[in-house]
């Protein structure tokens, strides 16, 4: 007697091989049997003909840190197929923090983590998200530039040799306690601080170890060939896994040029038996934090420090100098023009009408110049808000997701004020733009970027594939009612299609609609 008998199914087992039809049989949270089960019996049974099973969704790439541990997070998630997730991503994680730089950490990690609590250790957090008893899944990679801030704070001058035993040992046990992997975020304060052999030397204990880094690169813009150039020598020199994270080139000057060679250059460091792959988010917009449009030498104090300098006049004309010239930083102001960054997460009554709004736009309406328009934004409003920037052309998107070393991420991130749409629609966009409509990807294809590749990246053997032994985490649907809700200005919209989503055995989605369970693991 099975807990649940699933028939006549399509099934994609996310190894990316075609569809075969079968049934499918759970009990005590795991697939029991696949195959011809006419004659088995089950507490509960679903005809699923005509419909696709396929493992469910994993999401790599979230900042969903601090929102797994509220009460009612998950239907996002869910609505759009997901059963797991890795949170802790660009070297920006919850966890572990402490010492004295504590809440200096707390209030940079807020509006990519969200407003959180300190965990001292990765077991706390581990614990907490338990008691939590998520909607889905959740892992956890630790983040470099927390360790950096925690330990030597956001300087960006030289570390000491004891700051370095401090990351160390931090590193190490985060590792102990349960992180999936490491993240970095050498676009962004403090890591953007070191050089090559820095890098190299505070992941030396990675060295060999099989454990993946994740790596939101130095540039993304000009210097993005030179800064793949730079992960491939840490790759080569700690013999451990790489995955470039939201692979792009951002900037018309770049587009249509910098990915193909990309995508060659890590297809010839693959020949090589080097261990590199990458991911894509399928939006032509990215978003993070606005303070990233500044020259990184600002961020050295924390954003106390920047919001100081923001107010002091010369330090103003350095930064607009820096930014009306400088190519040496991630310069999204000239790579992607003011009227393609609008700002978000905006908390003061009189700027509530900016939400959403271009900094060209908000500039125009103020009667400023549009560097004064940012500076004074970003003054007034502490160095809080986030932005949703346009940086990268579909044809690029569509290049990576083609390459059979990527995979599929949304990158979202969980801000007061305008979310992003890949928030909430991420793996519908793939499933209706990428495959039904465009044709970029098989369905095969797509589910095994989203399933068995991104669970077998991080060592999650019984997660992202359909067979006997693995976890009953599973998606039953129709192609052609998969749709994405959500759009720029109004992207909180849940998306559309998903029949059934089981995690661990437990529908959380039953004939269409949410069921309230909530049977996610601490990964």
């Amino acid at each position: 007697m099975f807990d649940y008998l699933i028939q006549n199914a399509a099934v994609l087992d996310g190894s990316g091989a075609a569809a075969v039809s079968a049934d499918v049989a759970l009990s005590g949270g795991t697939i029991a049997a696949v195959g011809d089960l006419h004659g088995a019996e089950a507490r509960t049974v679903i005809d699923a003909a005509g419909r696709y099973l396929t493992p469910g969704f994993i999401d790599i790439h979230r900042h969903g840190d601090a929102v797994m541990l509220t009460a009612d997070h998950g239907r996002a998630e869910l609505a759009q197929g997901l059963t797991a997730i890795l949170s802790g991503n660009c070297g920006l994680s919850l966890a572990p923090v402490a010492g004295p730089n504590q809440q200096a950490v707390l209030d940079y990690l807020a509006p990519i983590t969200g407003p959180g609590e300190a965990f001292p250790t990765l077991a706390d957090y581990r614990a907490r998200l338990t008691a939590a008893r998520p909607a889905l899944s959740a892992g956890m990679l630790v983040g470099m530039g927390t360790l950096r801030a925690c330990a030597a704070g956001f300087g960006a001058g030289p570390l000491s040799d004891e700051a370095y035993r401090a990351i160390h040992a931090a590193l190490e046990r985060a590792l102990a306690d349960g992180a999936l992997g490491v993240s970095l975020g050498l676009g962004y304060a403090p890591e953007c601080f070191y050089d090559t052999e820095g890098l190299i030397r505070a992941l030396a204990p990675l060295r060999r170890s099989g454990r993946v880094v994740t790596v939101h690169m130095r540039q993304e813009g000009d210097g993005v060939e030179a800064a793949l150039e730079e992960m491939l020598t840490a790759a080569k020199a700690l013999e451990t896994p790489v995955e470039i994270s939201h692979l792009k080139a951002i900037g018309r000057r770049n587009w249509r040029g910098a990915v193909p060679r990309m995508l060659a250059r890590i297809a010839a460091a693959r020949e090589e038996g080097l261990d590199v792959s990458c991911d894509v988010y399928p939006y032509p917009a990215g978003s993070t934090q606005l303070i990233h449009v500044l020259p990184p030498e600002f961020l050295s104090g924390g954003t106390a420090a920047l919001t100081a300098a923001l107010h002091a006049p010369e330090q103003r004309r350095q930064m607009r100098r820096r930014m009306e010239t400088g190519r040496d930083f991630e310069n999204i102001a000239d790579l992607a023009g003011f009227d393609n960054i609008l700002a978000a997460s905006l908390k003061r009554p009189e700027h509530r009408a900016f939400e959403g709004r271009s900094i060209a736009y908000i500039a125009d309406a103020q009667g400023k110049d549009p560097f004064d328009a940012l500076f004074d934004l970003l003054a007034a409003e502490d160095c809080g808000p986030s932005m949703i920037d346009f940086i990268a052309h579909e044809d690029d998107i569509a290049d990576i997701l083609r390459a059979p070393f990527s995979g599929v991420i949304s990158d979202a991130t969980y801000p007061a004020g305008l979310l992003h749409p890949r928030v909430y629609g991420t793996y519908p966009r793939l499933l209706e733009t990428y495959v039904a409509q465009r044709g970029v990807l098989t369905l095969p294809q797509a589910v095994h970027k989203i399933t068995r590749q991104a669970a077998d990246r991080f060592g999650l053997t019984k997660k992202g594939r359909i067979e006997a032994g693995a976890d009953a985490d599973l998606c039953l649907f129709s192609l052609e009612h998969i749709h994405e809700t959500g759009t720029w200005a109004d992207p909180e919209q849940l998306a559309q299609g998903m029949d059934y989503v089981f995690v661990n055995g437990v529908p959380a989605v039953a004939e269409g609609r949410f069921t309230g369970a909530r049977s996610g693991t601490a990964l």
